[in-house]
């Protein structure tokens, strides 16, 4: 293990600082919509904020200067590393409001909404300033692109080793040839669905009875947690709030939408329609989400747990599409999970959480396309071993392109799998040791670090510090599929230990 030049540093300093200042730039939106609705001392909060995020990313750049590229280590390091540096400055306002319990509280809030997954420790929800909502939901937003994203579209200019990064955020698709053009391809797709969902969502809220600006900022937010299936919303109640089946109806489409992979939206953008009912992590998305609908809804209505068959699937689908998007959006009580769903129903949830929705997108889990991978690879093997012995068996799959099934690919795709469920399994440990019932430790867990945010009601300010840290590193480590953080794990050691 070779141990990191000066120059290594550098390097990652340089681009740590970048991606910095865009966390920085950010704050400009909750800072605007704080100075619009006269809230003076969250104005403050967040001119504090920025000038912290300045002062690291301007003093960052100056200090490290150089003009040596990124390799891949260096991209993997940026990645993770501006990740826990965003967090830690990102929860400044969140502190400063007075609605945290603790900054680790406030941390554990920002990770939630960089990695979209909706848990929060924020106290009185129902009674925060808009900016600070603005801040929660531009986060989630924001986290859902993902911030490296965010850099590479407006503050990275022509460098070969931008892709690096990108890899290192958890996205390895490229949707245009040059990387940045990627990220900008991103956007432009994310803001073309915000007008849209915008406009929908401020019209059901206008329907519902609510005030112009309450309806707009509302549609806004709503909007933000559902696309980045992020799960944050504007009042304690989330989506319940609003007890309205064409909210909910508007909801699932959004949070679909948002939780398909880039690369699909961006065929098709771009005119290959069919791309929705043959790739394969629709498919994968489809048929795993009807079988989890259909148990929870036969093992409920066994239950009598709800009277009418028609509010029995408006509360399955909608919870378990929340679950199988990493969305996090709910429309029953988080403690109803427990007293009325039961240990089945709560598996069923459990499991389409674990999957997840799409690669390269705003969701997180396992991903689709993994599961329809190893699916492909049994079906596979089942076929060698009932084919002649002479017969060539040859086995594709379609995402975006008809791809052949080969050892490397499949290799790939167990790799990661196998690391989230160690993951989950030590997320349900670190529950139980903490005192939770399996079943409810499990779920949580597997909600935090799948960056769901559905809860059953243990992500509160008074659980175990040492399990708010657990679900932090879950998180983190969830939402950029592992292998950035192992790369900062290793370049740490190497500094200790290198030669």
């Amino acid at each position: 293990m070779l141990r990191p030049r000066f120059e290594d540093h550098l390097v990652i300093g340089k681009y740590t600082g970048k991606v910095i200042i865009g966390v920085g730039l950010l704050m400009a939106i909750p800072l605007v919509t704080s100075l619009v609705f006269a809230e003076w001392d969250t104005a403050i909060d967040f001119v504090i904020g920025m000038a912290a995020c300045f002062v690291f990313g301007l003093a960052t750049q100056i200090a490290c200067r150089t003009d040596k590229d990124l390799e891949w280590s260096h991209g993997l390091v940026v990645a993770s590393g501006s990740w826990l540096v965003a967090t830690a400055l990102g929860a400044l306002p969140h502190y400063l409001s007075g609605h945290e319990g603790s900054y680790l509280d406030a941390m554990f809030d920002v990770m939630s909404g960089y990695t979209t997954t909706g848990l929060y420790l924020l106290q009185d929800l129902d009674h925060v300033s808009h900016g600070l909502n603005m801040w929660r939901h531009v986060l989630t937003y924001a986290g859902g692109q993902g911030i490296v994203v965010i850099a590479l579209a407006f503050l990275f200019r022509g460098t070969a080793g931008a892709y690096k990064v990108y890899v290192g955020e958890g996205k390895d698709e490229r949707l245009l040839p040059n990387v940045i053009n990627t990220a900008r391809a991103i956007w432009l797709v994310s803001l073309a669905w915000l007008a849209v969902g915008w406009v929908a969502l401020s019209i059901a809220g206008l329907a519902l009875g609510q005030e112009p600006v309450r309806a707009v900022l509302h549609g806004l937010w709503v909007y933000m947690g559902a696309w980045s299936t992020g799960g944050f919303a504007p009042q304690s109640y989330n989506t319940m709030y609003y007890h309205s089946i064409v909210y909910e109806v508007l909801c699932a489409i959004v949070m679909v939408a948002g939780s398909f992979n880039f690369a699909l939206h961006w065929a098709v953008w771009t005119g290959k329609r069919s791309e929705i009912r043959k790739n394969i992590e629709t498919v994968s998305f489809a048929i795993t989400l009807t079988a989890l609908v259909l148990l929870a809804t036969f093992v409920l209505a066994r239950e009598g747990v709800y009277s009418d068959a028609v509010i029995l699937t408006r509360k399955v689908f909608y919870q378990l599409a929340s679950g199988h998007t990493t969305t996090g959006f709910a429309t029953i009580f988080s403690r109803a999970f427990v007293t009325q769903w039961g240990p089945v129903g709560m598996l069923a949830t459990t499991i389409a959480m674990a999957i997840g929705a799409s690669a390269c997108s705003t969701a997180g889990g396992i991903k689709g396309i993994r599961v329809g991978v190893i699916a492909r690879a049994f079906f596979h093997d089942v076929r060698k071993m009932l084919a002649p012995e002479s017969a060539l068996v040859r086995t594709t799959y379609h995402h975006i392109r008809d791809v052949a099934l080969e050892d490397p690919i499949v290799r790939s795709a167990m790799t990661i799998t196998l690391a989230y469920v160690v993951m989950y399994l030590v997320v349900t440990v670190a529950g139980v040791v903490s005192g939770y019932p399996v079943v409810e430790a499990a779920f949580e867990g597997v909600s935090a670090a799948s960056n769901t945010g559905l809860s059953c009601g243990i992500s509160v300010p008074s659980m175990p510090a040492a399990l708010k840290v657990v679900y932090i590193l879950a998180m983190w480590l969830g939402r950029l599929e592992f292998m950035s953080v192992f790369a900062l794990v290793g370049y740490g050691v190497s500094i200790v230990r290198g030669r």
